[in-house]
């Protein structure tokens, strides 16, 4: 580590600017680097402020994630195509001698979790505080020994955006511990894991792996979840800095609030057809069986299900060639690609709006504008788990003040952003 004042004068001095750009100035424009930079300055600050004893300190990233491919793929232990983005949550933090970690949020309360006891605590399910003790509590479990430390957190990830703002926090978590615990030896793929296993045992939400490993590993990341214990990951490189393409996601301005039925419901019918075949997910079932059987899987099932099953083993196989096209360059391929998952969730999958409430219908307006604005060019579908929230696209360049002034009229200024995917995950940004 390097002390507050040091670190302050490198990243006005612009020492630091080449890091800064492969995180946060993709776009290569000079005023996405003077943000970063002042953004880490301003980190650096407050955390100097917040804890005045610390004389030292270390910058930390936890980035947001995007799903590429793969729409409700990974909870039937299918395929999935995901990547990080330069939206994230960065930190600044240090060793604080003492046997509590002490983490304040910019415009939150201040969190302290002592390490003594590290027990799941049913008062703190849903909490920031649980996924804090539930990653400390794992990386003790894997035998390294805890030591608490203080850290200033602040966050660009969109509250809403389906970019998956608790994967990036657990992240960020996972590389502090690591870097002032572990020595830097646990790897991007484990430190994703400890993120799920605070989600699932401490926090209490039942998520599958994508939104960690999409913010831990970093770039774009296909992920076999054949086995959810030890999925196959495997980046993927691509610059889609040179696809002429720029990805945006936009914002509909509806609530996911009152949607926990609606996302159970696409589990629990994938789940009901493979339970059909003596299966608990859809990975067992060979297509041609789900297939054969369609007759008497009205009867148990219902068309809704059926359709959704569908879903699964065309976008689990889409998903896959997503990969292949970047792998091999075909940008256009992987275009059509997205565009035929989009349309296979608002068609099968059918998770763009909820049938309880057919008056919001934000997702698909949004898609139908969106579709109007790129005349037959770039890709567009629904982003992340559906029913509210946000849209995906990938806009070709020259379109793209056209798309975003012909999005934000309908639904709003400021609601089209523009991200790009970065090819670090969660990192120690400076040292």
């Amino acid at each position: 580590m390097i002390t507050v004042k040091s670190m302050i004068h490198a990243l006005q001095t612009g020492v630091y600017d080449d890091v800064l750009s492969c995180l946060y100035a993709l776009d290569g424009i000079q005023a996405s680097l003077d943000r970063a930079r002042d953004r880490a300055i301003r980190v650096v600050e407050h955390f100097s402020q917040q804890f005045e004893f610390s004389e030292h300190c270390a910058l930390f990233s936890g980035p947001g994630r995007t799903e590429i491919g793969g729409n409700h793929t990974d909870h039937q232990h299918g395929h999935a195509l995901c990547g990080s983005v330069d939206l994230d949550m960065l930190g600044c933090a240090a060793p604080n001698g003492r046997n509590v970690i002490r983490i304040q949020s910019e415009g939150y309360p201040l969190l302290e979790v002592g390490l003594d006891s590290l027990l799941p605590r049913e008062e703190e399910k849903n909490t920031t505080t649980a996924l804090i003790r539930g990653i400390a509590a794992k990386v003790r479990e894997l035998g390294y020994l805890l030591s608490g430390f203080d850290a200033y957190v602040t966050s660009a990830v969109l509250s809403g955006s389906g970019l998956s703002s608790s994967a990036a926090y657990e992240t960020l978590l996972g590389n502090i511990l690591n870097h002032f615990c572990c020595g830097d030896a646990l790897d991007a793929v484990t430190i994703a894991k400890i993120g799920q296993y605070a989600e699932n045992v401490y926090f209490g939400k039942p998520c599958g792996l994508m939104d960690q490993m999409g913010s831990s590993v970093g770039g774009a990341v296909a992920i076999d979840f054949a086995d959810p214990a030890t999925p196959t990951v495997e980046r993927v490189d691509y610059d889609f800095s040179k696809s002429g393409h720029v990805l945006c996601i936009v914002d509909t301005g509806s609530s996911h609030g009152d949607l926990t039925g609606n996302y159970a419901d696409i589990t629990l019918e994938m789940g009901a057809v493979a339970a059909h075949f003596g299966k608990s997910v859809l990975r067992d079932v060979p297509e041609a069986n789900f297939k054969e059987a369609i007759p008497s899987l009205r009867v148990r099932c219902g068309d809704r299900a059926i359709l959704r099953a569908l879903h699964f083993y065309d976008d689990d196989r889409r998903a896959i060639q997503e990969a292949q096209a970047l792998r091999t360059g075909d940008f256009p391929r992987f275009l059509a690609l997205v565009n035929a998952s989009g349309l296979s969730s608002s068609l099968h999958l059918q998770n763009t709006y909820s049938a309880t409430d057919p008056r919001q219908q934000a997702i698909p307006l949004a898609l139908a504008l969106g579709r109007e604005l790129l005349e037959g060019t770039g890709a567009i579908r629904v982003h992340g788990g559906g029913f509210a929230g946000t849209i995906q696209a990938f806009v070709p360049q020259e379109k793209l003040k056209s798309f975003k002034t012909g999005m934000e009229g309908p639904l709003g200024p400021g609601k089209c952003h523009v991200l790009h995917i970065r090819p670090q995950g969660g990192c120690v940004v400076i040292d």
